[in-house]
This record gives C-alpha cells, sequence and structure tokens, in this order.
C-alpha cells in the first residue's frame, strides 16, 4: 500500500440541505474532478432519502417527468434489506433504490478544503431514463471542453450518459452512450490512433466470468464500437467487483489510471470491501497492460472511510496533479468526499518494477 501523504473529509451529508422537505441528504460521495484555473472543481453525486415513514411499508422515491418527485411505498412483506442501498423485491426478483441522486459543482481554491456555500449549479434527473437518479460522474478534460459521463438508472436498468460543458457552470447532455448494464465510463484525455477510447465496465446477469473492464473507440465520442477486453478480476481485493475508478493521465511512461474492487466473501452482508488498485497502460495501444500494483494501494483506513452509509468503501474517482504529487479524489463509505495525496514517483516505481 502506498504511503498517503494527507487525508482530508472534504464534505459529507451534514454539509447540504436537501432539495425537498420531503427528503434527507444521506450522502455526498463519488465526485468528478477537474482543474479549472487556479480553482479544482468537483461535481458530487448527492444522495437523499424519504422522511416520512408509513406502518408496513417502505418508500423508493423516482423522478417523474410530469409530476416531480413522487414516492411508490412498497409493502416490507415482500421485501428483503440486507443491502442497506435497494430493496430485493421476493416476488419478482427485481429491485428498487432506496434513495434517489442528483449532481452539484463545488470549488475549491486549493484542493483541500470545501467551503458547502461556494457552490455552484445543481444537476438533476431528467426524463425517463433517469427516474431513479443520476450518479458517479467522471470528468475528463478534451481540448477546451469538459466531457462527463456519468450513471443514469431507471426501470430500464443502469446506463451510463454524456454531458458537456466548457466552463463547469452550464451543461449539455448528449443522452445515453452505453446500454445497460454499463457504468464506471472513464475517457482518455485525448484521441490514440484518430479514435477517442473509454474505459468502461458491462455487468452481465450470468456469471460466466469474474468481473472485468473494457476498451471501446469511437469517432464523435457519441457512437461507441470496437470493444476489447481490459482487465478480468484476478486478485481477492477485486474477486466481488471491477471497475474503472479515475480517468487516465498521461504520464512518460504510460497512461496511469487507479481502478476500483470489491472483496466479498460468502455470507458476508453488504457489498464487501472497496479498494483501489492502479494500471499503467500503453500510450499507443492502451489495451496493452504495461504494469499493475499486486495489491491495493489504497484501502479503507480512516473512520470516514470505514464507517458510513455503506461501511469499508473507498472509491477513486478523479485526479489532480499538483507537483510532484497526485491528489486523488474519492467516495468515502458511500457517505463522504476525501481526497489523499500520494508520490507520483512513488506509485509509479512500484508498478514499473512489474513491467
Amino acid at each position: 500500500m502506498l504511503t498517503r501523504l494527507f487525508t482530508h473529509r472534504l464534505l459529507g451529508p451534514e454539509d447540504l440541505e436537501p432539495s425537498d422537505p420531503r427528503m434527507k441528504v444521506v450522502g455526498v460521495f463519488n465526485p468528478g474532478v477537474a482543474a479549472v484555473g487556479q480553482e479544482v472543481v468537483i461535481l458530487v453525486r448527492v444522495v437523499e432519502q424519504p422522511v416520512e415513514t408509513r406502518q408496513g411499508f417502505e418508500p423508493s422515491p423516482r423522478y417523474d417527468p410530469q409530476e416531480g418527485l413522487v414516492f411508490d411505498w412498497l409493502d416490507e412483506r415482500e421485501l428483503d434489506f440486507y443491502d442497506p442501498r435497494v430493496f430485493h423485491i421476493r416476488g419478482t426478483g427485481l429491485e428498487r433504490l432506496r434513495f434517489v441522486s442528483y449532481l452539484k459543482v463545488f470549488r475549491s481554491r486549493d484542493g483541500k478544503t470545501f467551503d458547502p456555500r461556494d457552490s455552484g449549479p445543481v444537476i438533476m434527473p431528467e426524463g425517463v431514463n433517469e427516474e431513479y437518479g443520476i450518479e458517479d460522474p467522471r470528468i475528463t478534460r478534451i481540448g477546451q471542453t469538459y466531457y462527463i459521463t456519468y450513471v443514469a438508472v431507471s426501470r430500464h436498468g443502469v446506463s451510463t450518459c454524456l454531458m458537456s460543458s466548457t466552463d463547469l457552470q452550464h451543461f449539455r447532455r448528449h443522452g445515453i452512450i452505453f446500454c445497460p448494464e454499463n457504468k464506471d465510463v472513464l475517457l482518455f484525455p485525448e484521441k490514440i490512433a484518430g479514435d477517442y477510447v473509454a474505459i468502461h465496465r458491462p455487468v452481465t446477469s450470468i456469471r460466466f466470468r469474474p468481473p472485468q473492464m473494457w476498451l471501446a473507440r469511437s469517432p464523435d465520442l457519441i457512437h461507441w464500437g470496437g470493444h476489447e477486453h481490459l482487465l478480468g478480476a484476478q486478485k481477492a481485493f477485486e474477486n466481488s467487483r471491477l471497475g474503472g475508478g479515475t480517468p487516465p493521465i498521461k504520464t512518460p511512461h504510460g497512461w496511469l489510471t487507479l481502478y476500483h474492487g470489491s472483496q466479498r466473501r460468502e455470507g458476508d452482508p453488504g457489498p464487501g470491501v472497496y479498494s483501489a488498485g492502479a494500471l499503467l497502460l500503453d500510450l499507443h495501444h492502451p489495451k496493452r497492460i504495461l504494469a499493475q500494483t499486486p495489491e491495493p494501494v489504497m484501502t479503507p483506513q480512516m473512520e470516514f472511510e470505514q464507517k458510513g452509509f455503506v461501511r469499508d468503501v473507498v472509491f477513486p474517482t478523479g485526479v489532480v496533479e499538483q507537483g510532484e504529487e497526485l491528489h486523488v479524489y474519492y467516495g468515502a463509505a458511500d457517505e463522504s468526499v476525501g481526497v489523499v495525496g500520494f508520490a507520483r514517483e512513488e506509485l509509479l516505481s512500484a508498478m514499473l518494477k512489474r513491467v
């Protein structure tokens, strides 16, 4: 594991007022991150749950295109409650979220402290494909435009959508770019061999293989093909889930990206322990993995990473380069935003020894 130069908890649910008086904020986490001039901008996922209770029923919120925020009341006798994030419906085998999510902008002058009052616009779910909320943005600057991939959740499943912005104040939606079930989409910051390239995470209901990450190519960031397998789970800390974390950054040695893995033992409650690993990909042929950390570079250590809405989670979602340091922004325990500092050379050295 890497040496942490510092660790800061930046924002939590106590820092925000709910968007609706019928709701409470239970999580502020998984931020997309960009350095903009002298500032660091984060686009966070805000999670809210209903306040109202009814005997024998549980509320599952959603956004209706005509009515706005509405609650569906589910009969407790038909539900399983072993996952704090979803209701499992016994009769159908389907799931419903216990919350809804939207996105909100915050700005910082030093990247290590965020004043909740210094916030920007809110991006709310829109349309039927976002009725259960929007989640987990990643920001990549390509030229003078910031492209944001984010997860859209609806009765049709979990898909990945694209937005763009020139100032991270005004946003243009471009719709679904990866159909259900697909998420954790990371864009490379420049074309490779004439194409835009993305890392993505297809999720299948039939378990022929362990969790995987794939590559895809596009001429325009909207239409994607040329899919290739990149990485399959092989290590213990990846046995339950595996997916992209931080958009790749260019180094002289290759594309550097952090990814997440979850380790869950049979019989364990919840989704397991989330940690972070690192990959180094060839600059010209990113399907070629030059190096991979054999163990996690980051695991839940701090109290706010171990205790929260979902315990034992560090989920990296963005990197800002600050001289010889890499500042990694992440979601902690599905509840708050953290930032940790690593020495760039320590990470690269640990990986390059294994090329």
